[in-house]
């Protein structure tokens, strides 16, 4: 019943991990996304995360052309978010074959431009990023904290028409100590319509299940998968679970 969401996080084109979000615990992976993208998609997934890290650490987008890539030689649903800053890097990660698109920043910094977008593509395409720490909204590649608290940002979008929302723990990210899930269950108390992806945290498959179990519609996989801790195969047999159990 859950929708299991790959992750792919990239810098200069390569397919790395960072830990709660600090650019200096980077390590790499994978020298290209796109042979991690195709066993992604051999092995039944049919959505992918990726991020721009560059982008989210600069002022526009930076890793399109691989972007385009994966899109072009997948079938993937791709969701891209990092450096989503301005109506020209909207348009260039639509181009280039995303499907849908993560605001986080803007949504803080510029909310007037996020509500167009969300107006103009649907609460079907834009998805409204959520990144924690201590209870705040953080932005900028989460080098910075604002002052926007989680749960009166998230009323706010939601009343204005947000349907999709990516919440990341920075302080689970990358951690492999196990996801936020009281958070998650709270966010859908208060909004049980929502479709939340939870994202951080995640040490194995029965992570997986146990949000599955709170009723999370969807969960990012990262490092998990990285650090094998998490297989292909497990994520394969997931699927076929969730569908048995539809069917």
């Amino acid at each position: 019943m859950i929708e299991l969401i790959p992750a792919i996080d990239m810098i200069e084109g390569k397919c790395v991990r960072l830990s709660q979000g600090k650019y200096e615990s980077k390590k790499i992976y994978h020298e290209d996304p796109l042979e991690v993208a195709k066993a992604f998609e051999a092995h039944g997934i049919r959505r992918l995360h990726v991020v721009d890290l560059d982008g989210a650490a600069s002022h526009h987008i930076v890793n399109h052309r691989a972007l385009e890539r994966l899109a072009t030689h997948t079938s993937l649903d791709i969701d891209f978010g990092g450096g989503i800053k301005t109506d020209k890097d909207l348009q260039i990660a639509f181009e280039c074959g995303a499907k849908m698109v993560t605001g986080g920043s803007i949504a803080v910094k510029e909310p007037a431009t996020f509500l167009r977008w969300l107006q103009a593509y649907g609460a079907e395409r834009i998805i409204l990023g959520a990144d924690v720490k201590d209870g705040r909204i953080a932005v900028s590649g989460w080098k910075e904290e604002s002052t926007c608290q989680l749960f009166p940002f998230l009323d706010d979008y939601v009343a204005k028409g947000v349907m999709q929302v990516i919440c990341t723990d920075i302080g689970r990210d990358g951690m492999l100590q196990g996801p936020s899930l009281e958070l998650y269950k709270e966010i859908l108390r208060q909004h049980p319509s929502l479709h939340l992806v939870a994202s951080g945290g995640v040490s194995g498959i029965r992570d997986v299940e146990a949000l599955a179990g709170a009723g999370i519609p969807a969960v990012i996989i990262g490092k998990a998968f990285y650090e094998g801790r998490i297989t292909l195969e497990d994520m394969e047999r997931a699927i076929t679970t969730n569908h048995d159990t539809k069917c």
